[in-house]
């Protein structure tokens, strides 16, 4: 029976060695945590969005851009839902966003513990993995405690994000050592913050919006959803799905700027129209309260002041100078990006091993045969919506299977 061993009890290291159990290997699962799969009780703020029903490639970035979509392929959406029905977690669909019935994300971790006692995987938790030792007879593995021996490994130590979950960046290291490239690692899925003394004076405002980011004055990404102002900068959903681009051009020492539009379902063109309509319609009302009904106050009284309208200024008064402004500060409310939150606060990473050099179809490394990597480690991060779990189910499923496989 072919021995495998497994480097990292995250989703994707849970995932292999089910996969590499199910399909006849003598698997041991080593994570240097007390317990397995920390991280995935923060996920889906705890209710565990395990996939996503909608999947496209560009739901996955890498710099090999079409690595990651030929292993979800292999392993989509309705395969990892239907194996975690066979591990008796029923499933509700919300727009396409996948959760279990009971809104539980200890559900799905109870599921997959539960799926390793039943296959007999040996789980060995407090073990740290210092080296990875190819030999002509398969791989020592050297921890803090104990030498452990296998025909194949699989690496998937997760990235730097969430620290305290388990992903410390170690497995990094591991692969370094073993002459992988490591892709630089930058937090992904992340709140940025911005340059502004006036972000304090609108903290805890939600509005939707799009948020555009520039780079060197070229746009990079954008996205609409619900922003999220907070005394720093900028966080939420559409802020989380630009953050990976905004990551790599800091860390090319590039001038960042982030465009907030409030409006997006109307032109500039349509909005200064709205605007004057609404002096026209109300023009005793005073610049204090023109905006009221329309957006939150703290962000009305931001954009009068910004665009130089006095308070106690009629409505019918404006001056079309004024009202061009302030239709400037509603749809291209212009930020400095100075930086993102640390990879304390950043669900995912982007960044990680070099895809160019892992087998596309199994995930072997293309230098050390029978070494196999999945999950975080490599270099490949999902849009936030349940497809970085995605990524962990199937790169777990194919590198756990080919694992197993006598060659």
């Amino acid at each position: 029976m072919r021995t495998v061993s497994v480097i990292g009890a995250g989703a994707s290291g849970m995932m292999a060695a089910i996969s590499a159990a199910s399909s006849g290997a003598s698997v041991t699962l080593l994570e240097h945590k007390d317990r397995a799969g920390k991280k995935i009780l923060s996920t889906g703020n705890g209710r565990c969005n395990f996939t996503n029903i909608q999947q496209e490639p560009i739901c996955y970035h890498s710099e090999n851009p079409l690595f990651p979509w030929g292993i979800v392929e292999k392993f989509n959406a309705r395969d990892a839902i239907s194996f975690f029905l066979q591990l008796g977690v029923y499933s509700k669909n919300r727009n396409g966003y996948i959760y279990p019935n009971s809104d539980q994300a200890s559900a799905v971790l109870d599921a997959l513990r539960m799926e390793l006692r039943r296959l007999n995987v040996n789980l060995c938790t407090g073990v740290h993995c210092r080296e990875i030792l190819p030999g002509k007879k398969g791989f020592r593995i050297r921890t803090d405690k104990e030498t452990y021996r296998a025909d194949r490994v699989i690496l998937c130590a997760g990235s730097k994000a969430a620290p305290s979950s388990g992903s410390d960046g170690s497995g990094y290291d591991l692969a370094k050592t073993l002459g992988h490239r490591i892709i630089p690692v930058l937090p992904a899925l992340v709140q940025l913050r911005c340059d502004g003394s006036f972000f304090k004076q609108i903290a805890g405002v939600r509005a939707n919006g799009t948020v555009s980011v520039f780079a060197d004055g070229e746009c990079l990404a954008r996205d609409t959803g619900e922003i999220q102002l907070t005394n720093y900068g900028i966080s939420g959903i559409p802020v989380f799905q630009v953050s990976r681009y905004v990551s790599r051009a800091l860390y090319e020492k590039k001038e960042v700027e982030a465009v907030l539009d409030f409006m997006p379902d109307f032109t500039d063109k349509q909005m200064l129209a709205f605007l004057k309509a609404r002096a026209a319609a109300r023009p005793d009302k005073t610049g204090e309260y023109f905006l009221i009904g329309l957006f939150h106050k703290k962000l009305s009284d931001l954009w009068i002041r910004l665009s130089g309208i006095r308070r106690d200024s009629r409505a019918g008064d404006l001056s079309d100078t004024e009202l061009v402004s302030l239709c400037s500060q509603i749809k291209n409310f212009r930020v400095t990006v100075t930086g993102t939150n640390s990879f304390d606060q950043a669900q995912v990473c982007c960044g990680g091993i070099d895809t160019s050099e892992v087998n596309p179809e199994t995930l072997e490394s293309l230098y050390i045969p029978g070494l196999y990597f999945a999950g975080e480690i490599l270099d490949v991060d999902g849009m936030c919506g349940g497809y970085n779990l995605q990524w962990a189910w199937a790169s777990g499923r194919i590198a756990g299977e080919c694992a197993a496989v006598e060659k």
